[in-house]
């Protein structure tokens, strides 16, 4: 018994030493010091302690680049040329470079780590990204998993935006969660409202970010959000536009319904959109009110599963099904832009339904929720 008790010690002993080395060595490896970041050959440098994420490094000196996923490596927005100090691709990007931006030196800032000297490129807008704290004004409850956020600018004071970006919010700590996190969500208000912004948000099942919103936020509470960001907005053009959206992918197609009217944009519009169940509709209102008040605009609210006995009489089935039998009717639909926001799935299969109508793929915009 005493030599089993004595062996048991031993190895306890021996286990709490590498242990104890490991986390040693850890500290002495991810020491790196102070590290240069040189951005735009020039434009910006500053002197950061390595070992965080570039684009951890990015936000914490104010230059925020787009992402999604809120760093996680999920969604392959957050790309800036490395000129020197990334090292090799990782595994984690590989799936998101194409052969160009891997011969250009593209990379996901939030999968390499600062370890060295590091030169990197943005687009020089990026540079001037403002961070903006509000108050959460009002909390409006659309579904039971559908919410509209409405932002009161508070420093500074007003925003201009391109109808049909983003903005990034900040997700505080709290119970649950120990860090912040960012995430991207559509603005859906009036770009004429420059005080303020809306956002529409769909809970996602233990998600950081909308599990924050829908359970911790509360009225007059302070948000903090960035940006604007991205490239989906109305084309100066004349052509017919085709819209198709699901769920909370409403919200830009919203705001840029809101730009139309204030600017009397007269081109013939169509609004696929696309929900589970009956439940699941909302700002149905809105968008008839908006047929009355655009030249040529038409809303087809679309419910794939209706419960039964329920009093639904419109559109039945797939959004994308049901738009693909709509547009096949229009003797000019090659004519026509597409402007898709929603859920991957549902975006990749309205892209291969409009390039079978003849729709070039350089008139295909779409923004993906990840």
């Amino acid at each position: 018994m005493g030599t089993i008790i004595i062996a048991i010690v031993i190895i306890s002993g021996v286990g709490a030493f590498l242990a104890t080395l490991l986390v040693f060595a850890e500290r002495v490896i991810t020491n790196y010091g102070d590290v240069e970041v040189d951005i735009n050959k020039g434009d910006k440098k500053f002197t950061v302690r390595g070992g965080g994420s570039l684009l951890e490094t990015l936000t914490n000196q104010k230059i925020f680049i787009p992402s999604a996923c809120g760093g996680r490596g999920t969604c392959g927005y957050c790309k800036v040329k490395v000129l020197e100090g990334a090292g090799t691709l990782l595994p984690t990007e590989e799936p998101y470079m194409d052969a160009q931006e891997r011969a250009e030196g593209i990379r996901l800032s939030c999968q390499i780590k600062v370890r060295n000297k590091i030169e990197i490129e943005i687009p020089g807008d990026l540079l001037t990204i403002r961070e903006y704290s509000c108050t959460c004004e009002k909390i409006i409850d659309y579904t039971y998993d559908m919410k509209q956020f409405n932002l009161k600018l508070v420093e500074p004071t007003s925003i201009t935006y391109t109808p049909g970006q983003y903005i990034q919010l900040l997700a505080p700590a709290y119970e649950g969660s120990p860090e912040e996190v960012y995430r991207a969500y559509s603005i859906s208000s009036d770009p004429a409202n420059k005080s303020g912004i809306e956002l529409i948000v769909r809970r996602v099942p233990d998600g950081i970010c909308t599990t924050y919103l829908f359970d911790h936020l509360k009225e007059d509470d302070t948000v903090r959000v960035n940006g604007p960001y991205g490239k989906f907005y109305l084309r100066d053009t004349n052509a017919p536009i085709i819209f198709i959206a699901g769920g909370s992918g409403i919200a830009p197609i919203k705001c840029i319904l809101h730009h139309m009217k204030n600017t009397t944009i007269k081109r013939k519009a169509v609004f696929f959109f696309g929900v589970r169940t009956t439940k699941d509709l909302f700002l149905v209102e809105e968008m008839k009110q908006f047929e009355k008040e655009l030249a040529d605009f038409t809303f087809i609210p679309v419910v794939s599963q209706p419960e039964e006995g329920s009093d639904w009489h419109g559109a039945t089935g797939r959004v994308t099904t049901v738009a693909e039998e709509f547009l096949k009717r229009m003797p000019t639909v090659s004519d026509c832009e597409g402007y898709l926001c929603g859920s991957p799935g549902m975006i990749d299969s309205a892209v291969k339904i409009l390039a079978d109508l003849g729709i070039p793929e350089d008139k295909h915009y779409y923004d993906k929720f990840s």
